[in-house]
């Protein structure tokens, strides 16, 4: 009996030692690694990490929110997370709808974002968040601590915490831009490529939406393209794909009238600053971008007008 209990004693002890170096202040599921910020392969899937799990169904307000007209089309798929940010607002008891996006938990990264530029949301009131606050890039408070990235998580060298939807985007109101440092909002992007190329085509969609005798309203959805997964690698210690293309999608309404235009742009170092009258080569119709991308966008207009809206294509509308 004794040499047997000093056979499986040092297995015993191993067994310990492994259980207690899993307890993880943050998060005991996953391991975000450390000593390197360069983009590692996707690791091979661990017994221990959380297996998502479906949405939820909506209540009443996140059914309203969904059927917005920015909204694309929500799955339920891959335990698909609805996730809207709301700030209050300074003339009345109801608060502004923000943004909103559906996060992929086993991606740690969205599908989409949407938003609006109208009457309240076009405002240049506020400036950028001052970046000498900390963390710069909070945690987003809205999603679930297993499926959220840390704050201030590097995404490796060459690789920006790229805003989905951009600082500028929302500058109506100081918590309205704060809110897009979340980490929930942010993708690796190539610093050359988010610093310049792509900030062309950010800088003509806020001028359009800034614009009243452009538009009454602009309706806008971006997202980083991660399906088909390419050779572009993974960024945030391996955990997040990092997209191959990027896209947005835009829905306009004038005096009651429609109409559409997407982009679509490859992820890379374009070697120079996008300018916007040159983004009319990644223009695409709507109709075109949902093939790419697998996103039913605009599906809350009357089917009748979205496929009409949606399968045009006029650049002169764009100012392109």
């Amino acid at each position: 009996m004794t040499r047997y209990f000093r056979l499986i004693l040092p297995l015993f002890c191993t067994l310990c030692l492994t259980f207690t170096a899993c307890e993880k202040e943050d998060n005991p599921n996953i391991n975000w690694g450390g000593g390197t910020d360069q983009p590692k392969p996707k690791p091979n899937p661990t017994p221990d990490q959380p297996t998502p799990q479906p949405s939820p169904q909506l209540d009443a307000q996140g059914r309203a929110d969904a059927a917005r007209l920015e909204m694309p089309a929500l799955t339920g798929e891959n335990g698909e997370l609805f996730i809207v940010h709301r700030v209050i607002n300074p003339h009345g008891r109801d608060s502004i709808l923000n943004y909103a996006y559906a996060y992929l938990p086993q991606s740690f990264h969205s599908r989409w974002v949407a938003f609006r530029f109208d009457a309240q949301t076009r405002l240049k009131a506020v400036g950028r968040k001052d970046y000498k606050i900390k963390p710069q890039y909070p945690r987003d408070p809205k999603l679930p601590t297993a499926w959220a990235i840390p704050s201030d998580l590097s995404f490796g060298r060459g690789y920006d915490h790229g805003h989905l939807v951009a600082s500028a985007d929302r500058l109506f109101s100081r918590e309205a831009n704060d809110q897009t440092f979340y980490m929930g909002n942010m993708s690796p992007q190539l610093a050359s490529f988010n610093q310049q190329y792509w900030t062309g085509l950010e800088t003509l969609v806020q001028d359009l939406g800034r614009s009243s005798s452009f538009a009454d309203t602009l309706y806008v959805v971006k997202g980083g393209a991660l399906s088909p997964l390419s050779s572009y690698g993974y960024a945030a210690n391996g955990r997040m794909p990092i997209p191959h293309h990027y896209f947005m999608a835009l829905l306009k309404v004038k005096n009651g009238v429609y109409s559409s235009i997407g982009f679509w742009m490859e992820h890379k170092n374009y070697g120079k600053t996008g300018k916007a009258k040159e983004m009319g080569k990644h223009a695409v119709s709507v109709s075109s971008l949902e093939k790419l991308t697998g996103i039913n966008f605009f599906h809350n207009l009357p089917d009748n007008v979205e496929q009409r809206v949606e399968n045009n294509l006029t650049l002169s509308a764009w100012g392109l």
